[in-house]
């Protein structure tokens, strides 16, 4: 019987749980290494998170409504500059290209999306939004994890895919966690290396920790070299914005035009907690975001993928209704939340503006629990069973997808 002494097992060990990310990444392949991907009606999500509290009502701006320009004086986005859609709403100026798909009838707007008792603490609401859970309920798992574990049969990591260095909590289920990977050449590289080889040749061991541990080396080094090989098949040739948001976003038209078999990617871009000078800032990554976004849709076209495709947009909170004093805003609490593809049973405005007449303690008060919206994804789009992984409250929203 081969064996490893103590000190290599900790290098194995280490590399395993903190570089691999994954702990169960040998399951999802057949005797082939062909990944299985269980349940599939060839439908995917992707998920996009603006990371620290989006000011929804200048994202959303409702440009003919009085208060929103009383309670902002020098941060409200004119009504000239605003690109005008529907009922009274239009996008800040700095999403021309979201206005597009907009106008391709590829864009459905839900506003005042939130849950009861809303916490203002980035963390916190993160982890509400991430478990689909009330907001003083504790889970340990989130909502897409717990997607995963509702699969039918053996369901490889892959089934879920981060383009990220650290997987989000809404990706880890009890029994089947999303695989994070931002570079597929990196990731292929650093479990392939000589020792994690050597390591992965001496695997049988009586005792059922460590041959666990190697039996995970050894997937995850099969499924690195899975991944390798598809995405060797196409390279997007699609212009994307530069920056890293915009490069994540590219890996996942790749991923999906190489043919990996994913239900769900998530992607994030952060910087959104704009207590100060807000306008400059938003503005920037508001145009970083509909310009990425733009061509991902473009690229998911070329490869007849976009109908197959939803992609849903969402920040933890909003922000106050009333600026600061340091031309910012600070955290609020419902927001509206963005679904793009091309199978919308309902683009354009989905429901009515922001209430800024009846505010909650200067807050606005959600009308849309973001768990209906959930459950809509997974039980029409995903074709899972909702009740199950949000539990009975969860109610599908009409003609959506």
């Amino acid at each position: 019987m081969a064996t490893t002494s103590r000190r290599d097992f900790i290098k194995v060990s280490a590399l395993a749980s903190g570089m691999l990310l994954v702990p169960n990444f040998l399951h999802g392949l057949d005797k082939q290494g062909v990944p299985l991907l269980p349940g599939s009606n060839g439908k995917r999500l992707i998920v996009i998170q603006l990371t620290g509290g989006n000011d929804g009502l200048n994202t959303v701006v409702p440009y003919r409504n009085d208060l929103y320009y009383k309670a902002r004086p020098s941060l409200a986005i004119p009504a000239g500059k605003v690109l005008t859609l529907d009922k009274g709403l239009g996008l800040n100026p700095a999403m021309e290209k979201l206005r597009l798909l907009y106008d391709q009838g590829h864009v459905a707007v839900l506003n005042s999306v939130g849950y009861p008792d809303p916490d203002r603490s980035h963390f916190r609401s993160m982890d509400i939004w991430h478990s689909g859970s009330a907001s003083q309920e504790y889970l340990t798992t989130g909502w897409l994890g717990r997607y995963l574990d509702n699969l039918p049969g053996d369901v490889a990591p892959h089934a879920a895919i981060e383009v990220d260095d650290l997987l989000s909590l809404a990706l880890k289920g009890d029994r089947h966690t999303g695989l994070s990977v931002q570079d597929v050449q990196r990731f292929y590289q650093a479990s392939n290396n000589a020792f994690l080889k050597k390591a992965a040749s001496e695997h049988t061991h009586a005792h059922a920790h460590i041959d666990y541990l190697y039996n995970t080396l050894i997937g995850t080094q099969q499924s690195a070299a899975y991944l390798q090989e598809k995405v060797k098949v196409y390279r997007s040739g699609q212009v994307y914005p530069k920056g890293e948001f915009a490069n994540n976003l590219k890996t996942i038209a790749e991923l999906i035009a190489s043919g990996v078999e994913s239900r769900v990617y998530y992607a994030s871009l952060s910087g959104f907690d704009t207590h100060v000078r807000q306008a400059g800032q938003q503005g920037r990554l508001l145009r970083e975001f509909s310009e990425g976004i733009y061509s991902l849709v473009q690229d998911l076209k070329q490869h007849n993928e976009f109908d197959h495709t939803l992609i849903m947009v969402f920040s933890e909170f909003g922000r106050r209704v009333e600026q600061n004093a340091s031309n910012g805003t600070d955290h609020g609490t419902a927001n509206n939340l963005f679904l793009i593809g091309g199978g919308l049973k309902r683009a354009g405005i989905y429901n009515e503006a922001a209430d800024l007449q009846h505010l909650e303690q200067g807050d606005l008060r959600y009308c849309i629990d973001f768990r209906n919206v959930y459950a809509t994804l997974l039980q029409n789009w995903l074709q899972a069973d909702a009740g199950t992984i949000l539990g009975a409250g969860a109610q599908v929203l009409p003609d959506l997808v």
